[in-house]
This record gives structure tokens, sequence and C-alpha cells, in this order.
């Protein structure tokens, strides 16, 4: 009877001690920088228990909490523009002047990307000007800082923890690094990918416009492009636009300069 109160009195212990520890899913959101140190340790305590190596964990440990990454989460207001609106504050007659001479100067690698994935070259340039401005505004913030400050924030916290572990996985490849420089929310490259995207559709260093452009094809692919069909509101394409962006106003800006783009001639951004 001893030997079995000992027993049971071990297994009690244990237990008690088990639910004592964090949780695999303890790293807890906030509102401030107070909390990002913590949870910092909690989120690669985490993150090396699902595989994450040594190289991104140290990356993780020296990310800073990026206030200037959550004030642009907190006032993106050109999304509740209208249209007109909209197509101004982005400069669009400024991208199709600029997307018509790079369809022309760039003829054989647009016809090379719509011979593999059957996107035209208006649409995949409208992004290149409205992401990046044809790569001369790809951002210059630390990528990693970014995204893991919106991990731990508490507006989209859920979203942003799979960009991490995915940047996290990009860093231990050697894709990306601790220093890579990126767009308020994590974005890099000439047409600005989000990490998840960089690894499901990537096709090598995206500050390279080609590779970039091509990962963008190959995007709108996977999101159910079809060779030859329109992609104005309403007509079949115009899904894999809405997939690469949410906002309905940015949907049809790229559809128009898109149009505006591969029929030439006319009026620049006119509808």
């Amino acid at each position: 009877m001893i030997k079995g109160r000992t027993v049971a009195t071990a297994v009690i212990g244990a237990t008690a001690l088990l639910l004592s520890l964090p949780s695999a899913e303890a790293a807890q959101c906030g509102s401030s920088p107070a909390g990002f140190e913590a949870w910092k340790r909690e989120f690669s305590a985490e993150a090396q228990g699902k595989g994450i190596g040594p190289t991104a964990l140290s990356a993780l440990m020296q990310t800073n909490y990026a206030s200037a990454t959550i004030a642009a989460d907190r006032g993106q207001r050109s999304f509740s523009l209208t249209l007109d609106q909209f197509l101004a504050k982005r400069g669009a007659t400024t991208i199709v002047a600029k997307g018509r001479q790079l369809k022309q100067s760039q003829a054989a690698l647009f016809a090379s990307i719509q011979q593999r994935y059957g996107v035209p070259p208006g649409p995949l340039i409208a992004i290149w000007g409205m992401e990046t401005g044809f790569g001369s505004q790809r951002g210059n913030q630390n990528m990693l800082s970014s995204i893991a400050t919106l991990a731990y924030d508490c507006r989209r916290p859920e979203f942003f923890t799979d960009q991490l572990y995915a940047a996290l996985k990009l860093i231990d490849r050697g894709t990306l690094s601790g220093s890579t420089r990126g767009s308020m929310h994590g974005e890099v490259g000439q047409t600005q990918f989000m990490p998840k995207n960089i690894l499901a559709y990537g096709t090598g260093n995206l500050d390279v416009a080609a590779n970039a452009l091509n990962s963008t094809a190959n995007f709108l692919k996977a999101h159910g492009w079809r060779a030859g069909a329109g992609y104005q509101p309403g007509e079949p394409n115009f899904a894999a636009i809405e997939a690469w962006n949410a906002a309905g106003v940015y949907q049809r800006a790229i559809a128009l300069i898109g149009r505006q783009i591969d029929e030439g001639g006319g009026a620049a951004a006119s509808r």
C-alpha cells in the first residue's frame, strides 16, 4: 500500500508540474511594446518545438518592436478612397505611361511569362508599378521585425503568425536573412511578396524584376488565372486579382491600369 501511495503521489506531482509549465501555444499577444521581449522568448520556444533552426531563432530574438509598422497598420486610409481618388493618389497615369514603355522594352520577358503562365503583361506591370513604382520603392523596414511585431500585436495575430513562421523557414533556408529590408508589413521584392507566398510561389531572388514578375504570374495562375480570359470585374480572371490583394479599390485599379497597358493608346488610366 505504501508503494502504491508513493507511485500515485509521484503521478499526481508530475501531472501538476506539467500543468504548471507554459503550454505549446503560450505566447500572448499585446498592444504595446511592453510585452514584446517576453513574447519573443515564448514564441521562440514554440518555434523551436516546431523545427525552426538556430539561425532563424537568433534572428527573431534580435528583432525590435516596429512602432512604424503598427502606425502604418492602423492608418491604411487609402483603401477607403473612391476609385478615382485612389488612382490619383497612386499615380496611375504615370504607371500606365511607364508600363507601356516597359511592355515594349521587355517584350521578350513578358512573352515568356505569358507563354508559361497565361498572364498578359498588363496586370503584371500594373501590380509592379502599384506595389513599388517598378522597383524604386521597396521599403526600408526590417522585414522580420515588422512581421514579428504584427504577429505579437492583438489585431491580426493569426494571419501574421503564419507569416512569421514562413519568414523563419526562409531565413533557415538562406532565402532571406534577419537583415532583409521590406515594406511596413514585411512585404519584400519588386512586387512585394509576403513570406508565405514566397514559400509557395517564389522563383528566385524577388529583388530581381524578372523573378518577381514570374513569381507574380505563378501566384495568379495558382489562383485560377485562365489564359485568354478577361480580367475586368465580373470576368473570369478578376478572382485571381482579388486573391492578390483584399482591398476592392486596389483590385479595380489593377484591372483598369492593366487594361490600359495591354490595350495601349488612348488616355492613360481613363475609363
